[in-house]
Parts: C-alpha cells; structure tokens; sequence
C-alpha cells in the first residue's frame, strides 16, 4: 500500500473506529450486573436521572470506560512502538516480559507499603514503571549482541523467559502474604480492571498526555529504525539514543496502563497489525488507528467479560488472551 492511498484510507478507518467505539460504550454503559434502561442513558446526562441511574453511570461505568480506553490506547501505542523499535511483529509488552515486571513491581509496592488514599493510586504506576523498567534493561542486555545488534527473535525468547521467571518470583512474594492481598494480586494477574474509580483516571491521565506525543513525534524515527540500523544511521539517526527513548516511552506506557488494569497481553500485538492491514505500514499512518483499536479492543473485551458470568463477570485479560493467543501462535507460525 503506498503513502499516498494509506493517508486517504486513514480518516475513513478513523471515522469507523469512532463509531464502533462510541456504540461500544453507549453498551458498556446499558449492559451489565445492575443495567441501566439505554433510553434513560441521555436523560441521565442531562441531569433528569435518578439516584441510582446517576451512581451507576457516573460512579461506577464512566471511571471503567475512561481506563479501559486509556489502557487499551496506551499498551498499542507501546506495542507499536517495540514493534518498530526491536523490528520484530511479535513483540508485545506482555509477551516479552515487560507486564510481568511491572506486575512484580506493583505485587511488591501493594504487599509492602500502607495503602494511604491521597498517594496510592499515583505511586502504582510509578511502582510497575520501575519494576517494568528494570525487567526492560534486563531483556535488553541479555538480547542484545556486540555483533549483530538487537536481535529480534532473540528479543521475544528472552522475554518469555522472563515473564516465566518472574512469575516464579510472584508466587514467592505472595506466598506468605496476607490472603485478601493475594486475592487481589491473582485478580491483577488475570487482567481484572481493578482500577475502576475516578482518581485512577486521574493519576493514569498525565502519563499518556506527555507520553502519546512524544511517540507520535517520533514517527519518522520508528520508520528508519523498523527498517534496519545502517538505514537509520545513514539517515543521521543516533540510533543508541532515540532507541533508547522509545524504549522508555513504550514501557511507561504499558507500566502506566497494566497498573490499573491488571497483567493484560496481547492488545499490543494485535491492535498494529490490524491498523497496518487497514492503513499501510508507515507509523504516521497506522500509530492514531492504532491507538484506536486498542481502546476499542480492551473496552469491547471487559464489556463482554463483566456480562458472560454473574455477578463478578469475565476478566477482561482472559477475554483478550482467548483472541490473542491463536493469533500469536499464527503469526508466529507465518514467520517460521
């Protein structure tokens, strides 16, 4: 697909996706344990609801709504990135291990420290964005080869060694911890949206309002640097430098999202390779429908979930993983 027909599709697909998702959450708001009649959802924002159609749409599904598509745009955009950055289609942040650290991270904040109201929720996504951090550098090292540079295939087997190992580690962390803590860290660990209050929204915000231009900008970058190192050189990219800044801007935004969303995989893998199938491969063209996908995703997964099983539903990260593991193992099947 050339550039030219990619940015003429691009506000056709982008018009679509808007439209899904807004009848999307137009169901997330309707459906659910305690439903709300979907003709009073309008008079309910105009002020004319009552009581308990005000709690149930202000209160509970908005804050949900709010997360799930700031999570699901924030682990695409990290998933696109990682794509460009290591040249590999499978990489995600949950399968190369980067969730799992962050998970680490939080299991190790939550079982450790007080749970203050004022600060808790701003001090989780800091805690996964250093366990995340930490678990990158770790990948990066034992991936990267003085030779051949950053392999990627080399780059998702190490990843799945640490996302294994660490789950090691998570057991051991939890295995002597109080049992209301350990619930809440196994609900974590199967992409339970636990985040579901208003100051989540809030203290998730300010992450992607700074990190979603910084990727954006950098677009130019992430085409040379999809394409091979000599290219990206020849091009005066200093690529140690801008490959290290990706790096941190794709695992803040997954440590960020799977902060309050719980260990959610595969919406980073599929969200750009859909968006690449519609629009092309150039990041200016797929990153925005990218991102749209993956909110759209992540919302459409945890509004099937939370209705499929009475009262406390499907967790949203067993509803993405039952579409996004076939597709892995067929994309990784393709590559062979």
């Amino acid at each position: 697909m050339n550039r030219s027909l990619s940015l003429r599709n691009q506000p056709v697909v982008i018009a679509i996706l808007v439209i899904l998702t807004l009848l999307t959450i137009v169901a997330s708001l309707g459906l659910g344990y305690s439903s709300v009649s979907f003709g009073r959802i309008i008079p309910t924002f105009l002020g004319h609801g009552t009581f308990k159609e005000d709690f149930i749409l202000f209160s509970v599904r908005m804050p949900r709504i709010a997360i799930t598509l700031l999570a699901g745009m924030a682990l695409a955009l990290s998933g696109a990135i990682l794509q460009g950055v290591t040249r590999n289609d499978l990489a995600d942040p949950g399968i190369v291990g980067i969730n799992a650290g962050a998970g680490v991270g939080v299991a190790a904040f939550f079982l450790t420290s007080p749970i203050e109201p004022g600060s808790f929720v701003y001090l989780i996504p800091l805690s996964a964005f250093a366990g995340a951090f930490l678990t990158a550098c770790l990948i990066y090292a034992f991936a990267y080869s003085r030779k051949s540079g950053l392999h990627p295939v080399r780059l998702v087997l190490v990843g799945i060694g640490f996302s294994m190992a660490l789950s090691g580690v998570m057991v051991v962390i939890t295995s002597s911890a109080d049992r209301n803590k350990v619930d809440f860290i196994a609900k974590w660990l199967a992409g339970n949206i636990w985040g579901t209050d208003w100051p989540f929204v809030w203290a998730l915000l300010p992450w992607l309002i700074v990190l979603f231009p910084i990727a954006l900008y950098k677009s130019r970058t992430l085409n040379l640097l999809a394409l091979n190192e000599s290219v990206a050189i020849g091009s005066g990219v200093p690529v140690t430098k801008e490959r290290g800044i990706l790096l941190i801007t794709a695992v803040a935004l997954a440590a960020s999202a799977v902060s309050v969303t719980g260990g959610i995989s595969f919406v980073g893998l599929m969200a750009p390779h859909i968006a690449k199938a519609l629009v092309g491969p150039r990041f200016q063209a797929f990153v925005p429908v990218s991102v749209l996908i993956g909110g759209w995703l992540l919302l459409l997964a945890d509004t099937i979930g939370r209705n499929v099983a009475d009262p406390s539903g499907l967790a949203a990260g067993i509803v993405i993983a039952l579409i996004g593991a076939p597709y892995f193992v067929y994309l990784l099947l393709r590559r062979l």
